[in-house]
């Protein structure tokens, strides 16, 4: 039988309303919808195979040979797209990301949504958009938002069908944005998925998700009407809400590091003074400011002399993920 291969593109995001907590950890079904941008600066290429000679899955991330966690978590994954499809063989996954993996610049979410299409593909099927983001979900959940292109809102649904993300405005419709701040390109010792399981041990998850839909109704009203300073204060008070959960679990996650705060702290005071801009965080240190693209040239160089700092990575509006 012939060697079945497809290659895709995707984005990682940036969530303005977060996820975090599930209500079913194996289909990854979210405690409540989350709204994001991708970035399309950042991508990760993945190559998906299945091959006759092959005994078991493999995985390679920018030319390593993986193993361990990283490693089963994609065979499960390709395991749910031989169980949807006809293909039963083995595969060999390569993936080759532009950005740091592992610190909060959502990689997860790039990848898999990279690998539902390819693998999908590969395997002899032809998904829709709403079919690949409800796939892309069930290997990270924040992955299902890198499927549609730019402004992403995942529907948190109540089964498998209905926990899906659609776009709510096209990449094209609001020139925004982000300078990642990168404050450690580090690897962190506790992953997303981890994080997600302890989430309802912490006093303040129950009023975070409960207070949600209000949250994401203002998020939405700001990005259709292009209302930066509403979209800021929603998208500074979620991120907040969102890490003193993780800093109030058992174990406790605290992901900001000084550099972080202090960065957090400058851009409230930058925004005071009339620079429209906000700063907030995923699961990990780096920070992302949001700003307009008029003012995105002249904060920078601003930023870079914010002591501490390694690297900023500019990113405009990314589209949908893309067969190549």
């Amino acid at each position: 039988m012939a060697v079945r291969t497809a290659a895709a593109i995707a984005h990682p995001n940036i969530a303005f309303i977060k996820y975090w907590g599930n209500k079913d950890d194996l289909l990854r079904l979210p405690l409540n919808g989350s709204i994001s941008m991708n970035l399309g600066t950042l991508h990760t290429r993945t190559i998906v195979s299945f091959r006759d000679e092959l005994r078991c899955d493999t995985l390679k991330i920018n030319g390593k040979e993986i193993s361990g966690e990283a490693l089963i978590r994609v065979r499960n994954f390709l395991q749910i797209i031989r169980s949807m499809s006809t293909e039963n063989r083995f595969a060999s996954v390569e993936s080759i990301n532009n950005f740091p993996i592992g610190a909060g610049i959502a990689s997860s979410a790039a990848a898999f949504a990279a690998l539902a299409l390819a693998g999908s593909t590969a395997a002899g099927m032809e998904l829709s958009e709403a079919e690949c983001s409800r796939l892309a979900r069930r290997g990270s959940g924040s992955a299902c938002r890198s499927v549609p292109a730019g402004y992403s809102e995942w529907l948190a649904g109540e089964d498998d069908l209905s926990s899906l993300s659609v776009s709510i405005a096209a990449q094209d419709y609001w020139d925004l944005i982000d300078l990642i701040i990168i404050v450690s390109e580090n690897h962190k010792k506790v992953g997303s998925t981890a994080g997600h399981a302890l989430a309802a041990t912490s006093p303040f998850q129950h009023s975070r998700v409960l207070s949600a839909p209000e949250r994401l109704q203002e998020c939405r009203e700001a990005i259709q009407n292009r209302d930066f300073n509403r979209l800021a204060d929603v998208s500074e008070k979620d991120c907040t809400m969102m890490h003193a959960v993780m800093m109030t679990q058992k174990p406790p996650l605290f992901y900001w590091e000084p550099l972080s705060l202090e960065i957090m702290k400058t851009i409230m005071e930058w925004r005071k003074d009339g620079i429209p801009c906000f700063a907030t965080l995923d699961a990990g240190p780096n920070v992302h400011i949001i700003c307009p693209a008029s003012v995105s040239m002249a904060l920078q160089p601003r930023l870079e002399k914010i002591a501490g700092v390694k690297e900023i990575i500019r990113s405009n509006i990314g589209g949908s993920a893309v067969l190549v």
